[in-house]
């Protein structure tokens, strides 16, 4: 038996998703880059893509709202011009390595967020039994955003505690 396989090709005229703009401060999130660098498939519509980028870069700034009121009430205007403390700005390949984070923490949450979100679609046979699998992928990639966040706040990734 031939397992059929049918795809919807995009349409040629079709403009690639527009880039979220943040505040400023934050860079803009470019949705083109969150499908591609966290194979977003095609049954994630541009618009799921979007309010998950929208609620991920919601949860990320709250986190570091009051680490960036710091750097702005110091007279920094975006995150790719804060300096560590020694008054370097650390870069990779070019950019930032807390821009690299951002996208990282903002691009995580936004990919935990569609793999809850599509669990239910079309799960039958092998899909069904790969989808208790989904939890400790939520989970990780939940992790990795937090684990983002506390790498440009400056803060271990773990507590311990003596009981």
């Amino acid at each position: 038996m031939t397992d059929l396989i049918a795809t919807v090709l995009p349409d040629e005229d079709t403009p690639p998703p527009a880039v979220i703009v943040n505040d400023g401060f934050f860079p803009d999130i470019d949705p083109a880059m969150f499908r591609e660098q966290h194979r977003i498939r095609d049954a994630v519509t541009a618009e799921r893509a979007r309010e998950a980028l929208i609620a991920a870069m919601l949860a990320v700034y709250r986190d570091l709202a009051a680490w960036s009121l710091g750097h702005r009430a110091a007279g920094v205007k975006t995150l790719a011009d804060v300096r560590l403390s020694d008054g370097s700005i650390s870069t990779i390949d070019g950019t930032n390595t807390l821009v690299l984070l951002y996208r990282r923490a903002v691009f995580t949450a936004a990919k935990a967020e569609v793999v809850e979100r599509y669990r239910d679609v079309d799960l039958t046979g092998a899909g069904q039994r790969k989808a208790e699998d989904l939890e400790p992928s939520v989970t990780e990639l939940r992790r990795d955003s937090i684990h983002a966040i506390r790498d440009m706040l400056g803060v271990t990734r773990t507590a311990v505690e003596l009981i």
